[in-house]
């Protein structure tokens, strides 16, 4: 069979390693940040050991400002959390308090996925 040009090598044990396409990579692992100006909450517990976690995305909120914003939330919601590449994650379903806190504080708040 012969290789066709727009197909991905799968496994070979001529080669060695499999070429990696950085470019690839670097969108499939670049964070998830909406740009139409909303903030995005989500449960998540996928991969989480049962634990449920609200997901924040899409906060135009960077460095000093967005641990700040961080640390509000959690004191507001009595638990604890961490941000990973400029996303918000809160410990605990308290996807109502925090839709509540980021709309007093002007943002315009989504619920989003399950």
């Amino acid at each position: 069979m012969k290789p066709s040009g727009n197909s991905t090598l799968v496994y070979s044990s001529e080669t060695g390693r499999v070429p990696h396409n950085s470019k690839k990579a670097a969108i499939i692992q670049a964070p998830h940040s909406p740009s139409d100006g909303t903030i995005r909450l989500q449960r998540q517990t996928k991969g989480r050991g049962g634990g449920t976690v609200i997901v924040i995305s899409g906060i135009p909120l960077k460095g000093t400002a967005l641990k700040e914003l961080t640390g509000a939330l959690k004191k507001r919601c009595g638990c604890g959390g961490t941000i990973k590449d400029g996303i918000i994650e809160i410990q605990g379903d308290h996807r109502e308090t925090l839709l509540l806190e980021l709309q007093a504080r002007g943002y315009r708040v989504k619920l989003a996925g399950g």
